[in-house]
């Protein structure tokens, strides 16, 4: 396990814990120490979620672990189960409740409740939390339906001519990116194409809900990371086929719908974006120089990342200078999608290998999760966040989809408003001298920050200085011409210049040099 300041996932219980959080009925009960029940402040604090999380801790203490755990265990189950009574009980551990291998799984099957109970299989130190919610999910429908799958070679009974089709929404969860508000939009997309909704899962479904998901005629994986093994089972044990295609910005929705239409066998040809899709237009409207060719870094879960990727290229017109991931069992969609647009794929969770990156490529703004917003920030750049992990500000009362045509419309909103349009900059070069706009004075839209330090040359120590190569000045000329640069590519230019300098021996920067470093990295 690796000990890091900030971590893009959890380990895979915290994971479990989002898909019993997301539905009712359903308990867990987590073999842990005292002390690992911090997992519910991510709910009640991050959510602002009304109820705890339906989990209940074993809490052994140091002073037991001489003893017999396992009465501790059977004793947690029995009482969760009269206390709460469930319709369903899983069993897993933490981290380091792994270690001591008490086996809960095997403890409480033996219990013979009166409801099923599921043992979870959660390695901690090779899995994290977007797998174990994918596991955990996969686990309890696999575990309810098994009973009812069809025998081998049992033809799929076909809806009534003239019925509505149905379908599954599959994947969204608590602590996931803004997935009640796409629900939602995602149900009126729907019923704009005559297609209604069977179940969701797991957000908001219970085990009987769960029991009704081979009723539907196709399931749409909204979120691949926590559906994508469930809908392959689901295809291999009832013939319902799946929707692989995200609707995250105007041409993905489009290419959504017609994928609806073949699986579902309807017309959907004639299908309109309502009066309320505004991205279209907005995108087209805006002073060229506010979006085409800025320079955009994302990083994210792969699903919003890649969707991020096509929506900049397609509809905005930004430039994708880098794309990258932390979900490795996604990592082959990231790549090709990287290859599409001329970047090299990042495929990390070291946060400070994302923010080396970051800073290396320049870009203009980025688009990541609540890291890169603290990247972002330091490198006195522009961001929006497009996925989990996300604070609280990013779990907002409003109703803020990502997916369908209002989800275009908020998206474009928060990627845009944290850059600057042409007469914005225009106005600031204008007005530089002015004690609000002057060069020492922070942008408003970067957070107030008193200084941008990472505008600025890195702090080398004196002695590694003197070694390397010898220091650039800049002429008084040149520190004038510099202040002209619009504030939020001028860290950009500074350092491009005193490399270009450095290269070539230049120890004082003159107008013609910053002017030569200009055409050079022009080209």
């Amino acid at each position: 396990m690796q000990l890091t300041l900030w971590s893009y996932e959890g380990p895979p219980h915290i994971g479990a814990m989002r898909i019993v959080t997301s539905m009712t009925g359903v308990h867990l009960v987590l073999h842990a120490p005292q002390g690992d029940t911090y997992a519910d402040l991510l709910f009640t604090m991050i959510e602002r979620r009304s109820q705890r999380p339906p989990v209940s801790y074993t809490s052994f203490q140091a002073r037991e672990l001489g003893g017999d755990t396992a009465e501790l265990v059977k004793r947690t189950i029995q009482e969760t189960f009269d206390r709460f009574r469930p319709q369903l009980i899983l069993i897993g551990e933490s981290c380091t409740a792994e270690l001591i291998q008490d086996q809960p799984g095997a403890l409480a099957q033996g219990m013979e409740l009166p409801i099923p109970v599921l043992a979870l299989e959660l390695p901690a130190y090779t899995r994290k939390e977007n797998w174990g919610a994918s596991e955990t999910f996969y686990q309890l429908v696999r575990g309810l339906l098994k009973s009812r799958v069809p025998a081998p070679g049992t033809e799929r009974e076909l809806r009534h001519a003239g019925a509505r089709p149905l379908a599954n929404l599959l994947g969204p969860t608590a602590l996931g990116f803004r997935c009640r508000d796409d629900v939602v939009e995602i149900t009126r997309l729907l019923d704009s194409i005559g297609v209604g909704v069977n179940v969701v899962a797991p957000l908001g479904a219970s085990p009987q809900d769960v029991l009704r998901l081979p009723e539907a005629d196709f399931n749409v994986c909204l979120y691949p990371e926590i559906a994508d093994q469930t809908c392959d089972w689901l295809r291999r044990s009832f013939g319902q086929p799946t929707i692989k295609t995200v609707p995250i910005g105007i041409g993905a929705i489009h290419d959504f719908i017609a994928e609806i239409g073949r699986v579902a066998g309807i017309d959907v040809g004639t299908t309109a974006a309502p009066s309320s899709a505004r991205m279209a237009w907005y995108s087209r409207s805006v002073d060229s120089t506010y979006l085409t060719g800025k320079r955009v870094f994302i990083f994210g879960d792969a699903t919003h990342a890649v969707a991020a990727a096509r929506m900049a290229t397609e509809e905005l017109g930004l430039t994708v200078v880098g794309l990258g991931t932390y979900a490795r069992e996604f990592a082959r969609e990231v790549r090709e999608a990287a290859k599409r647009y001329g970047v090299e794929p990042l495929i990390t969770d070291d946060y400070l290998e994302v923010e080396a990156r970051v800073a290396e490529a320049h870009p203009e703004l980025v688009l990541g999760t609540q890291m890169e917003r603290h990247i972002a920030k330091r490198l006195g750049v522009p961001c929006a966040v497009i996925s989990a992990p996300a604070h609280i500000q990013d779990f907002p009362a409003r109703y803020a989809p990502q997916m369908g045509f209002e989800g275009a419309n908020v998206i474009f909103d928060t990627w845009v408003h944290p850059l600057m349009m042409g007469l914005e900059e225009h106005l600031i070069t204008m007005f530089r001298e002015d004690f609000e706009f002057h060069e020492g004075a922070a942008p408003s839209h970067l957070g107030g920050m008193a200084t941008r330090p990472a505008l600025t040359a890195p702090v080398v120590p004196e002695e590694a200085a003197a070694e390397e190569t010898p220091a650039t000045t800049w002429a008084m000329e040149a520190e004038q011409e510099l202040k002209k640069i619009p504030f939020f590519v001028r860290g950009k230019a500074r350092r491009n210049t005193e490399r270009f300098a450095q290269e070539r021996g230049i120890t004082t920067i003159t107008v013609e040099t910053l002017y030569d470093a200009k055409a050079h990295f022009g080209r």
